[in-house]
């Protein structure tokens, strides 16, 4: 008998017109062969099976022939039968939908096969749909509808924030696989082509690996689906005058047991900031091929092609230079520079420079990207399912620009104040590794417990060119003269890391309410570095080579107290070098791994006949051994990192029509034992790190307004005060923006019988225009980031 740890069905939540962040769970808890569909003009009713008391065993004991069927008919079914496809193929997760999208499996949140509301962590799911309908174009706008989560895309790299720690620290996957230091290896992507994103909160390192104090971003894929073949498309602009465009299809062929799935995604975007654009790429397909009931194979392939002309920043201005210039809300503090030695005093953003572009006009940014993955699962036995999955990545990356604008207060050079330099960096990177795992279920003294162990390998290889030289020069403040690169010198860094893991998971469910989970890492790696000059040869301390065997893990439980509300709590560890990034701390500098451990304990509710959904999490984090980014690519020791935070995050659907959801997230992170000659930092906020996040929204459909139906929604985020460095002494303040959308469903006609639906999407982004700072590099401390101006939208997509 098939085991659903709460069974739900939501089919008012699979309507055309639905959509809000952690809401829609369509793409996900449903498969994509579902053909049965309302009429485009009504509404389906909202039909839910609540959580069922249980029953009380009976008093009379069964024969032990009936005793033995019990038990095989009780057992805990393995994840095959729990997901459609394997953890290493990531196709669409099956399961009721529930408002918070707790009844997605989430292999990179745990390899036993469970669903978000059985992992004793803070798991979070953004689908399809929900990308979809929230206009969540790129990945950095798909993180921040999920709860406590911030994002910038700085000058070299991409960059989140979460549960008080930054950048390196918080690790980003694809499907599963971990590729290297998030600062060096992120691509800001269009989401068209995934089916997901996933969020596992708190030090993961049990799960992905080195980096994930914070936690853990899983980007997942479209993979193939058994059954007939679909097919979706879409268009749209901007009033920027930006275009996206995609097609995807998927589904079984004519040859018995092979499910296909192809996506095409294409963007070419104007940004708000004069002369930026960037070019977007990306094309993904997969094979699923059952050869028997048993035994199944599948290959996947990605490429993304990445090209654009970037924007590198605003520099921060005196405001006794701008004067009747100088703008409010944006930042505020004093600062002296640490680029020249120039005391700014109070600091502002000048009007004048909102839209100002300070890079070279031959400037770049280009990443390519390609993907081979390739494995089978085979069910061996009833209860033992082995997995396995190879891949191999290959990136080249180019950066190609200005990257510093900071003021200087030299009165002899009143009239060009910016002062800027350029930066170079090159980047070949190939990786192949292995995963394999085996599930087993079995009974421990009658009790259920699923046991997984597996074994993870890769090898890595990092060359990277970079500039030997740094071109500078001054340009004025209003109407820069942005001239070119110059003459470029270049030396070269290279970086090989070797790992092996071992991997242990175990769920003992104690009762059929109360589990114990918990987990192991044994991670051995071992880095090797080589760094020349301009002439080729090796600089001092180099070659070297270091090995760390960390240990990381997580114990914690589940209790599903009441039908629907589940208790949990859990302790886990992670580890990561401390630089931060395997090229920035030298030989001479202590090479360790920092340690994290996390205390963690909260609740989710699945209530009111599965129309309302609630969770609430309390967690306590410290890193120890932090080195922390400074300016001119440097880093400083900084003691330790203590954060503390509570997060809570709900959806109701009070009426069919209406759809209400919200998430906040309050931390208070702080550094410890960061003292310096001259001074300390112990006290102080990280940088990019906000008290602060609210996010939430509503969504209305009119049923029939007299032609065609009709949804209309709102969403409002709120991000609190951030520094922009570690001495704190420059604030990017606090700012709210809401978008509003519309949209419009056609359905299936004679008109246009190809298409069983058409949607047109009304947008408007940053609804009042706010000027606000989204981000700053703490690389590059004498500039921060702009959010995006108001954006009107218009977007066509069909399913066929």
């Amino acid at each position: 008998m098939r085991y659903l740890f709460c069974s739900v069905s939501v089919s008012g939540l699979l309507m055309a017109g639905a959509g809000v962040p952690l809401f829609v769970a369509q793409a996900q808890a449903q498969t994509p062969s579902s053909s049965a569909r309302p009429a485009a003009n009504s509404l389906p009713p909202v039909t839910v099976d609540a959580p069922q008391k249980r029953t009380t065993a009976r008093t009379t004991r069964p024969s032990n022939s009936q005793s033995s069927r019990i038990a095989r008919a009780s057992r805990t079914p393995r994840p095959s039968t729990t997901v459609e496809t394997s953890p290493q193929s990531q196709g669409p997760q099956q399961g009721p939908a529930t408002p918070l999208n707790t009844n997605v499996v989430t292999p990179s949140a745990s390899r036993l096969g469970l669903t978000s509301r059985e992992i004793p962590a803070s798991v979070e799911v953004v689908g399809a749909d929900t990308i979809r309908e929230q206009g969540y174009h790129t990945t950095i706008d798909a993180v921040k509808g999920a709860t406590g989560v911030t994002a910038g895309d700085a000058p070299n790299d991409v960059s989140f924030s979460m549960r008080g720690f930054q950048g390196n620290q918080v690790n980003v996957t694809y499907n599963g696989i971990n590729i290297g230091p998030t600062g060096f290896t992120a691509l800001t992507m269009e989401t068209f082509n995934l089916d997901r994103v996933e969020f596992l909160k708190g030090p993961s390192s049990l799960m992905s690996g080195q980096g994930a104090v914070g936690g853990a971003i899983n980007y997942v894929t479209k993979a193939p689906h058994t059954g007939p073949i679909q097919n979706e498309a879409f268009v749209g602009f901007d009033s920027f005058g930006s275009y996206r465009t995609g097609y995807g299809s998927g589904g079984s062929t004519n040859i018995k047991g092979l499910d296909y799935r192809f996506d095409i995604s294409r963007s070419d975007v104007n940004g708000f900031i004069n002369d930026t654009d960037a070019r977007n790429l990306h094309v993904s397909g997969q094979l699923d091929y059952r050869l028997s009931e048993s035994f199944k194979v599948f290959g996947a392939v990605e490429y993304k092609d990445y090209q654009a002309h970037p924007y590198e920043g605003t520099p921060l201005v005196p405001v006794a230079f701008s004067g009747p210039y100088a703008t409010n809300g944006i930042v505020s503090g004093t600062k002296v520079s640490d680029y020249n030695p120039s005391n700014l005093g109070a600091v502002t953003i000048d009007s004048r420079t909102l839209t100002t572009n300070y890079n070279v006009l031959d400037n770049h940014k280009t990443i390519k990207e390609t993907w081979a993955r390739g494995g089978f699962e085979w069910n061996l036995t009833n209860d033992v399912t082995l997995r396995s999955q190879t891949y191999e990545y290959n990136a080249s990356r180019d950066w190609y620009n200005n990257e510093v604008s900071a003021f200087n207060t030299d009165t002899t050079r009143v009239n060009n104040p910016i002062d800027r330099e350029r930066f170079f960096v090159h980047h070949n990177q190939n990786t192949v590794g292995n995963s394999t795992d085996v599930t087993w279920n079995s009974r421990f003294f009658g009790m259920e417990n699923r046991l997984v162990t597996g074994v993870e390998a890769y090898h890595l290889d990092f060359t990277r060119p970079g500039a030997a030289n740094f071109p500078s020069d001054h340009v004025a403040l209003v109407d820069p003269d942005r001239g070119y690169y110059g003459l470029l010198t270049t030396k070269r860094q290279t970086a090989t890391i070797d790992s092996v893991a071992i991997n242990l998971e175990d769920r003992l469910k104690i009762t059929p309410t109360f589990a114990l989970i918990g987990g192991l890492r044994y991670n051995p790696f071992e880095l090797d570095r080589t760094s020349t000059d301009k002439f080729g040869a090796s600089n001092a301390g180099f070659p070297y080579s270091a090995s760390w065997q960390p240990v990381t893990g997580r114990i914690g439980y589940t209790w599903e107290a009441l039908p629907g509300m589940t208790f949990y709590s859990q302790y886990a560890t992670a580890s990561d070098l401390s630089a931060d990034s395997i090229f920035l701390l030298s030989p001479t500098q202590r090479l360790t791994l920092t340690t994290a451990r996390s205390y963690e304990t909260g609740v989710k509710n699945l209530l009111w006949n599965g129309r309302a959904e609630w969770t609430f999490s309390a967690f306590d984090i410290e890193r120890d051994n932090v080195y922390s980014a400074q300016a001119g690519q440097t880093l400083n020791l900084a003691g330790k990192v203590k954060s503390q935070g509570v997060e809570f995050a709900a959806a109701v659907r009070p009426i069919p029509e209406l759809k209400l959801w919200g998430n906040v997230a309050y931390v208070h992170a702080r550094y410890a034992d960061y003292d310096f000659t001259g001074g300390s930092f112990s006290g102080n906020a990280p940088p990019n790190i906000p008290a602060l996040i609210v996010n939430g929204g509503a969504s209305y459909r009119f049923l029939n307004p007299g032609w065609l139906p009709v949804e209309v929604g709102a969403s409002v985020r709120h991000v609190g005060d951030r520094y922009t460095t570690d001495a704190n002494t420059v604030t990017m303040l606090a700012y709210t923006t809401a978008d509003a959308f519309a949209f419009v469903d056609i359905p299936k006609s004679k008109t246009f019988p190809t298409f069983d639906n058409t949607r047109v999407t009304f947008r408007v982004r940053n609804l009042t225009d706010k000027k606000y700072a989204a981000w700053s590099d703490p690389f590059y401390p004498d500039q921060i980031f702009l959010g995006a101006a108001r954006t009107y939208e218009i977007e066509t997509s069909f399913k066929f």
